[in-house]
């Protein structure tokens, strides 16, 4: 990906926590992992998603940064944001249901997704992100880990990285 020393261009995503966030303002270093969606809890995954490379996990990997939080923070991480296409609304009933300490970004318009050119498929309908985590440094982006083949493993993949480039 070419993503790696950009800038990120400055617009205003809805946060979970009722905040608007511009990624490209945030100082210090940011984690924005981005997942395709959570399904709701009264319903079941979208027909043929477990046949999707890579689409199974996203709860698990939301809980693993939930659980991983204070030493992501202790590594240096500032900030940690979730990323899908999925609307405020439904993204606020998953963060508050998953006990999440940090907030989760909504790109339903696909805003940053277009800006940056981040990977995505269609499923269910839906545009989703594939998944990928960005690590910024005052909105340059410095590191990315893309794909993410093992998302409960991607908190500590973060934490590893943020400790040696310390």
């Amino acid at each position: 990906m070419s993503l790696l020393g950009m800038t990120l261009p400055g617009l205003a995503l809805r946060a979970t926590s009722g905040e608007i966030v511009d990624v490209s303002a945030l100082p210090g270093i940011t984690v924005i992992y981005a997942y395709p969606r959570t399904s709701p809890p009264d319903e079941g995954p979208i027909e043929g998603w477990d046949l999707i490379p890579g689409a199974r996990g996203c709860t698990p990997q939301s809980c693993v940064f939930r659980d991983h939080f204070s030493e992501l923070r202790d590594a240096g991480a500032q900030a940690v944001f979730g990323l899908s296409t999925q609307s405020t609304a439904f993204q606020r009933e998953a963060a508050e249901r998953l006990h999440l300490p940090f907030a989760l970004l909504s790109d339903e318009g696909l805003t940053l997704t277009k800006a940056l050119d981040l990977p995505t498929f269609e499923a269910g309908g839906m545009v989703l992100l594939k998944r990928l985590t960005m690590i910024l440094k005052d909105g340059v982006v410095e590191h990315i880990m893309y794909p993410v083949s093992d998302p409960a493993k991607n908190a500590e993949d973060v934490i590893a990285y943020l400790k040696q480039a310390q």
